[in-house]
């Protein structure tokens, strides 16, 4: 490709390098690479699944532990929320007022869920409140007028603007007293499981425009949430950063130039996040994604799970730090090492390289220390109820080593007959609920971008002003960015796993309080 010194400018000013964007551009070029399923993670072959006592355990060693620790919940919060509306904007589009509206109902499911769950959604008193404000004889128009003026307040900019806002923002739970948002919520289930000595961390990835909302909502709610549970909130905020965007190309593999002659860069997917995870320094970092809140009430169940989840890193972490620290001890024992090694095939789920056995003993002590000094993350796992897709795999790399890894559908060559039997026998997906333990046994940080597979990168075709082009998604955050960390996997129920993807899910029990 070549560049014109304008392009080395706006490259140099956009954070990045030639070397990177060429690096980019040989990478969309090539296409996609996909995983190697060798079989799906099940049950006893790659996820663990624990009684009501073994898990009350993982519990009690996790609440026996928590004050002596550095934590914090770490919560990608998307940009605009507006593919939540996406049937609304259609409604707006395509229904005609004068047209039977019990006839459009009937054939748009979504939007007669919409209609029909109207009273229960948290923002509808708002809504209405707006409505007659803005036209006193609202209530009396038909049904089907009400509900184009109320769809029009709900997502015009000069209105309510819903669609504009993040989902963090939005209006999430309505109880007796008060409504609140996604973004309240988990400050609230912060103090359940991510917090210590009365003090919770928590970090949210916003995009840059609503940063000022997500603050203005912060002071809002700050001193009335600690006074309520006795906790201090420590919260910060972080951008994806422009040097993680991505160059786009043609389909025709030329450079794309916007109409005044620069090159075009997008973002390159949550896996761009890795770079705000490894900013963070602390003992413990839970994740969860902003959407995946429910009431307060329910929230005290399921929070157990995240306990057990810390649980059991915790124990893991423990017995794996003081194995590294015979491991650096010369007096180590052959019998000792076996047992090591016994320890990184059950507990770590790293399948041993062959001729391990012969090795020397130096060689077989770096060999360990190398698969166990690593980031470790334990991932909660529920089973697959509808279509299964992407989720937890045992995967054979290019160099013949099996790892157990989170897969996403896009990586999978589902034309392969081999693969697409092996998808069909998944009876688990990843809900993106983890905990991960960043520290070395010596107490450093980890540098997390050391351990990303950048060969899991998506590439993806989009339209840019009429023209094809291909654009690059980093390895996801829980995917290929965390690819070479020691994963354990474990189930957990499906009740913990309530994603408000579209707005009437909000309608559902977990989310109506």
């Amino acid at each position: 490709m070549v560049f014109t010194d304008k392009d080395l400018n706006q490259i140099k000013n956009h954070g990045l390098t030639l070397e990177k964007v060429n690096a980019q551009i040989e990478l969309i070029k090539s296409g996609m690479t996909y995983s190697k399923l060798k079989s799906a993670a099940t049950t006893g072959n790659g996820i663990l699944k624990f009684d009501k006592d073994q898990q009350q355990n993982y519990i009690d060693f996790f609440e026996a532990h928590r004050n002596q620790l550095e934590i914090v919940k770490f919560v990608p919060a998307s940009g605009a929320a507006t593919r939540m509306f996406k049937f609304l904007f259609q409604f707006l589009k395509e229904y005609n007022v004068n047209a039977d509206f019990d006839t459009y109902l009937d054939k748009n499911m979504e939007m007669a869920v919409f209609v029909k769950g109207l009273k229960a959604f948290p923002f509808y008193e708002k809504l209405e409140s707006k409505l007659i404000e803005q036209i006193p004889d609202y209530k009396k128009l038909p049904l089907n007028e009400q509900c184009l003026h109320l769809v029009k307040t709900m997502l015009n900019a000069t209105a309510l603007n819903y669609s504009f806002y993040p989902k963090g923002l939005l209006p999430f739970h309505k109880y007796d007293t008060e409504v609140s948002t996604a973004f309240q919520e988990h400050l609230l289930e912060a103090t359940l499981y991510a917090s210590s000595n009365n003090k919770a961390h928590l970090h949210f990835t916003v995009s840059e425009a609503h940063q000022s909302l997500f603050v203005e909502e912060l002071n809002k709610i700050k001193a009335t949430l600690e006074s309520q549970t006795n906790t201090t909130f420590n919260v910060s905020f972080s951008f994806q950063s422009k040097s993680t965007d991505a160059i786009t190309i043609t389909s025709n593999d030329a450079l794309y130039r916007n109409d005044d002659g620069s090159l075009l860069f997008r973002p390159s997917g949550h896996g761009a996040l890795i770079e705000n995870l490894n900013a963070l320094n602390y003992d413990l970092i839970f994740i969860k994604n902003i959407d995946n809140i429910v009431v307060f009430e329910q929230n005290k169940q399921v929070s157990k799970y995240k306990k057990m989840l810390a649980g059991i890193l915790l124990k893991i972490q423990n017995q794996a730090f003081k194995y590294l620290h015979r491991l650096d001890d010369e007096d180590i024992l052959e019998d000792e090492i076996h047992n090591i090694e016994l320890f990184v095939i059950n507990r770590m789920n790293v399948h041993r390289k062959k001729g391990f056995k012969k090795l020397p003993l130096q060689e077989k002590v770096a060999y360990l220390k190398d698969k166990l000094n690593r980031p470790i993350r334990v991932c909660g796992m529920v089973k697959n109820e509808g279509e299964p897709g992407g989720g937890p795999f045992w995967i054979k790399e290019e160099d013949g080593k099996i790892s157990l890894e989170i897969i996403e559908f896009p990586q999978i060559n589902i034309d392969k007959k081999s693969q697409r039997k092996i998808v069909a026998e998944a009876t688990h997906f990843n809900p993106t609920d983890l905990v991960c333990g960043v520290r070395d046994y010596k107490g450093n940080k980890f540098d997390l971008t050391k351990y990303v597979d950048h060969k899991a990168a998506f590439i993806t075709m989009k339209s840019q002003n009429g023209t094809d082009i291909k654009a690059l998604e980093l390895p996801g955050l829980w995917n290929g960015s965390m690819a070479y960390w020691n994963s354990i996997f474990v189930e957990i129920p499906l009740e913990t796993f309530n994603p408000v993807k579209t707005v009437n899910d909000l309608l559902k029990p977990a989310h109506q309080a």
